[in-house]
């Protein structure tokens, strides 16, 4: 059976109707809904001055799940940690771990909206080295002794339930995947054709190889038993304002913006080579087996502003109809 995981942005445009409290009331559901039938993980990025209301604080989303679930992992994908102090991170990734009985996956990277750093007051320039310094510094804080940084003696108490606590670096350019097989437990690649220089990587620095990267499903499916032509319709505001608001900040960090979001108003293009796709039940279970053990099966159910009623119609589909038809 494919890794069956679930995912999170917590938008709520304002043009779909959505709350902020609607929204998160009705994940918290979701994800409890996804423990009970077996999904392995649940994961949440982190942006700032998002107008749609985009996750800004994960780590505190994920001790609420803490208290909501019983074997779900939650993976932090990413952390933009050059935003945060050390130590108060450091602490509050070990209160969520704690909440959450050692179930935290924490990925970091640099980010690369440099509006946010400018906010935060943090220097867009040294991200890299930033990063660098607190990876050695958040695994000797978590062991509860005193630790040095920046020439203060300091001590991180409580200390996460997990011990090592797993931390995962992203990134895109070279520096970012040398630094994740150098310093890190492993790689969240933004893209799968990252992988390859990961594992180039980790050869080059003595590490085990990590070998093939898992399959992987398209990153937003939605399952049916309508026309899907009329779902396409009704699901394509969404899609659309994911696309271009990514699309918007990764044009204005990169001259050559890469990865499944390229603005387009065409509905027939929408689905960016298979990475959105609206399937029926037994589509889904063919496209679920074909992943094979290790696979990665992955929901979005409320993606950018998707009504909690629509999407737990369409959860009721997936637990109903794919669900049981999945190898175990």
């Amino acid at each position: 059976m494919p890794v069956k995981c679930i995912n999170f942005e917590l938008r709520h445009p304002a043009a779909f109707g959505r709350t902020g409290q609607e929204v998160y009331a009705a994940a918290l559901d979701m994800i409890a809904w996804a423990d009970e039938h077996g999904f392995a993980r649940v994961t949440f990025g982190e942006h700032h001055q998002s107008p749609d209301g985009y996750i800004s604080n994960p780590l505190l989303v994920a001790a609420a799940v803490g208290g909501r679930t019983r074997t779900i992992r939650v993976r932090i994908s990413a952390l933009l940690a050059p935003l945060y102090h050390p130590l108060r991170l450091a602490e509050e990734a070990a209160v969520a771990d704690l909440c959450l009985g050692g179930r935290l996956d924490l990925g970091m990277a640099v980010g690369y909206v440099e509006d946010d750093f400018d906010a935060f007051g943090a220097d867009y320039r040294s991200r890299g080295r930033f990063l660098e310094e607190l990876v050695p510094f958040l695994r000797q804080a978590w062991t509860g002794e005193p630790v040095e940084w920046q020439g203060k003696t300091v001590r991180v108490t409580p200390r996460p339930a997990q011990d090592p606590m797993p931390i995962y670096l992203g990134g895109s350019v070279r520096a970012s995947i040398d630094r994740a097989a150098r310093l890190a437990d492993g790689y969240f690649p933004p893209m799968p054709q990252f992988w390859k220089y990961y594992r180039r990587a980790c050869a080059r620095h003595g590490r085990p190889d990590p070998g093939e990267l898992a399959p992987r499903g398209p990153i937003f499916l939605w399952v049916t038993t309508e026309k899907k032509e009329a779902v396409w319709e009704r699901l394509a505001p969404h899609i659309r304002h994911q696309i271009n608001s990514y699309g918007e900040w990764t044009a204005s960090a990169y001259t050559d913006p890469f990865g499944p979001f390229v603005p387009t108003r065409d509905i027939a293009q929408l689905s960016q080579g298979g990475a959105y796709a609206v399937v029926d039940p037994d589509e889904a279970i063919v496209l679920a087996t074909g992943l094979g053990a290790g696979g990665e099966l992955h929901l979005n159910p409320m993606l950018s502003g998707i009504a909690p009623d629509e999407a737990w119609r369409m959860l009721r589909i997936v637990e109903e109809r794919v669900l049981p038809h999945l190898p175990h």
